[in-house]
C-alpha cells in the first residue's frame, strides 16, 4: 500500500493547486491556496493521509488561524470537537474517511446472492451477474429518483464518468456502482442501492465489479465515506482507511 499512499498524496497536492508538497513526516503542512479543492470556496481544507496532514485556506489572515491545527496529533486534525475547541467554526463538511485500495488487495466476492424478503413472484431473482450499463441512463436515473435526495448527493452515481455495474431485481436496477476520474490517475468510486435491499450485500457486489474495472485500467481506487455502512463495504473489498478529509468555514 506504500505506492497507493505514495499516489493519494500526489493527488490531494493537485486539487490543492500544488502550493506545497504534502507532507510525509507526521507533520501538518498549512498553505494559502484561494482555488483549493480540498474544500468549498472560502472555507479551510484538511486532508490526513498516513498520519500527516495538508491543510487549505483562502488567504493569509485565514491560514495564521488554522496553524493551531499543526499542533494536533495524527486524527485529531479532522476531528470536528477537537477542531471546534480551537477554532470559531461556523459550518463543517465531514470528515469523511479516505481509503484505498490496491490489486493485490481486493477480495473475492461471490456474484450471487438472494434477498432476504423477496418480493412476490420473485423467489429467485435474476442476480447471478453485475450488468454494464451506460452512465448517466434511464436506469440509473430511475434508481437515483427511488432514494432521498441527500443519500443520491452523497453516492455521486449521477457523475460518473465511467460505465455503471449494476445488478437488478425483476427486472429493475436496485444497485450501482462506478467511478469519477479524478486527477493522477485516480479512481472516485460511487456505490448506490435501493432502500428496500440495503444490507443484503448488493451494494458490495456493485462496487467490486466497478473497483476491477478501475485497477484493470491501471487507475487507484479511491472511496470517500462519511457513513458508516458505506465504510463497510470499502473494507470487506479490501480497501484500507489511510486518512480522512475535513472541511469548515470560519466564524
Amino acid at each position: 500500500m506504500r505506492r497507493a499512499a505514495d499516489r493519494a498524496r500526489g493527488l490531494w497536492e493537485v486539487l490543492a493547486g500544488s502550493v506545497s508538497p504534502f507532507p510525509t513526516d507526521g507533520g501538518v503542512a498549512v498553505a494559502v491556496a484561494p482555488d483549493s479543492l480540498l474544500c468549498p470556496p472560502g472555507w479551510v481544507g484538511v486532508v490526513e493521509l498516513d498520519g500527516s496532514a495538508l491543510v487549505t485556506a483562502p488567504d493569509d489572515a485565514t491560514a495564521e488561524r488554522v496553524r493551531v491545527l499543526t499542533a494536533l496529533g495524527p486524527g485529531s486534525r479532522t476531528d470536528v470537537d477537537v477542531v471546534r475547541a480551537r477554532l470559531p467554526v461556523a459550518d463543517v463538511l465531514g470528515p469523511a474517511l479516505l481509503a484505498y485500495l490496491d490489486a493485490a488487495s481486493l477480495t473475492t466476492v461471490e456474484l450471487r446472492t438472494a434477498p432476504v424478503a423477496p418480493a412476490a413472484g420473485d423467489a429467485h431473482p435474476d442476480l447471478r451477474d453485475v450488468v454494464e450499463l451506460d452512465a448517466p441512463g434511464p436506469e440509473l436515473r430511475t434508481l437515483l429518483g427511488r432514494v432521498e435526495p441527500d443519500d443520491a448527493d452523497e453516492s455521486g452515481v449521477a457523475e460518473l464518468t465511467s460505465p455503471a455495474f449494476a445488478l437488478r431485481r425483476a427486472g429493475a436496477v436496485v444497485a450501482v456502482a462506478g467511478f469519477r476520474a479524478w486527477p493522477g490517475d485516480v479512481a472516485h468510486l460511487s456505490v448506490l442501492t435501493a432502500p428496500e435491499v440495503r444490507g443484503q450485500g448488493y451494494g458490495r457486489l456493485v462496487a467490486r465489479a466497478a473497483t476491477t474495472a478501475a485497477l484493470d485500467a491501471g487507475l487507484l481506487p479511491q472511496w470517500r465515506a462519511r457513513v458508516e455502512p458505506s465504510q463497510r463495504i470499502a473494507r470487506s473489498l479490501g480497501y484500507r482507511d489511510l486518512g480522512s478529509q475535513l472541511s469548515v468555514r470560519l466564524g
